[in-house]
């Protein structure tokens, strides 16, 4: 009963509800789009936009789309025909979702990114602010990579949709994030096995969790539980709480939107961190990384002090004023990210000098610290 209450608030108290539906989900044995799963689904998500939720949907499936019109029984394993496949399959999967939209009266806004337009600070801030519109709007936002720009690796440009997802979730400072994926949970062992256990709340992140995820891939999806649970991390360290279940079970989502007790929850972990310190932390890229000794390490992680240059060990990169880099311990375990204030080769001259000496050394000295804690994310 405690736990039921427990998610019925979550739900209710949500900002913005961000599903993300895999390609498993989406798509028959044949990794054909599955048009009456698409009309169940979206009719779940209107019910929840009807009653004045705001609702972001993470769609997989186009290029499972594009195999479909273009009849192929095995999905691509060139890049440049994985690209031509979803460009294809992305109208139809789009098409899909309006014409089942359109028996509510719903609207759809395609909204398509690539890796760049996260880690990018403006673009970061154009696409939230793009979102927060379509959702003033009452229309549903569906999101899915831009496979057919996203020429690095399509694979795993963002790792896959279930990282996209997350990154969408901390765009927002309260969400709920579920994951509909092709099992009931977290599983305390491999899912496929009777003596395994699925795991129904986990209120405090743990890295023995990774252990639990069985990699069970299916040759037309990107990725698996690893990636679920990097995603449910990710969410829950910035202040949001996830949910992953099972999208092959029609009640799904109207269980979890009634508060029963349906998947893994992932409580959220601390307080909700700022909009700025979710994009330090988890959107953008860092240009460098630097090496700090034990001392600094502690005033970071138990102190909460900004960075000093006497703490610093030294760096690598080129990366410039203003630019995000990693924060290592002596071990070189990253242990924080920040926005530096100073440039790599300015670092390079001032580690290990007191605050004291920077004007000396460098003729000039705008900031005191080479981190401040306001601009600093503790990992």
């Amino acid at each position: 009963m405690m736990s039921d209450l427990l998610r019925q608030e979550i739900v209710q108290t949500a900002e913005v509800i961000v599903v993300k539906v895999g390609t498993n989900v989406l798509t028959n044995r044949q990794g054909r789009l599955n048009l009456e799963r698409i009309s169940l689904l979206t009719g779940e998500l209107w019910k929840l936009v009807a009653r004045g939720h705001y609702v972001v949907l993470v769609s997989s499936g186009a290029v499972g789309s594009g195999m479909g019109q273009l009849n192929l029984s095995r999905r691509p394993t060139e890049i440049p025909e994985l690209q031509a496949v979803a460009a294809i399959g992305q109208g139809k999967l789009m098409e899909a979702y309006n014409t089942a939209l359109g028996l509510f009266g719903g609207l759809a806004a395609q909204v398509l990114l690539t890796a760049d337009d996260l880690s990018n600070r403006t673009r970061y801030l154009n696409t939230r602010n793009a979102l927060r519109a379509i959702l003033d709007f009452h229309a549903l936002p569906i999101i899915n990579e831009n496979d057919t720009v996203s020429v690095e690796e399509l694979h795993t440009t963002f790792g896959d949709n279930d990282r996209l997802a997350g990154l969408v979730a901390n765009l927002f400072e309260s969400p709920l994030l579920i994951l509909l994926t092709d099992v009931d949970g977290l599983f305390d062992g491999d899912p496929m096995r009777k003596s395994s256990q699925m795991v129904p709340l986990v209120p405090k992140w743990s890295p023995s969790l990774m252990q639990m995820a069985a990699e069970k891939r299916s040759p037309n999806s990107k990725g698996g539980m690893s990636s679920k649970l990097r995603a449910a991390q990710m969410v829950t360290a910035a202040g949001g709480n996830v949910i992953i279940a099972n999208g092959d079970k029609p009640d799904t989502l109207s269980d979890i939107f009634a508060g029963k007790e349906t998947g893994t929850l992932f409580l959220a972990q601390g307080t909700r961190l700022p909009e700025r310190k979710r994009w330090i932390g988890f959107a953008g890229q860092t240009k460098g990384k630097i090496l700090i000794d034990i001392g600094a390490a502690e005033a970071l992680t138990t102190k909460g002090k900004s960075l000093l240059p006497i703490g610093v060990l030294g760096c690598q990169g080129t990366f410039v004023k203003g630019d995000l880099v990693s924060v290592t311990d002596a071990s070189d375990m990253e242990i924080a990210r920040g926005l530096c204030n100073y440039s790599a080769k300015e670092v390079v001259l001032i580690q290990g000098k007191k605050t004291e000496e920077i004007h000396t050394i460098l003729g000039h000295c705008p900031y005191r610290d080479v981190i401040h804690r306001d601009n600093l994310l503790i990992l």
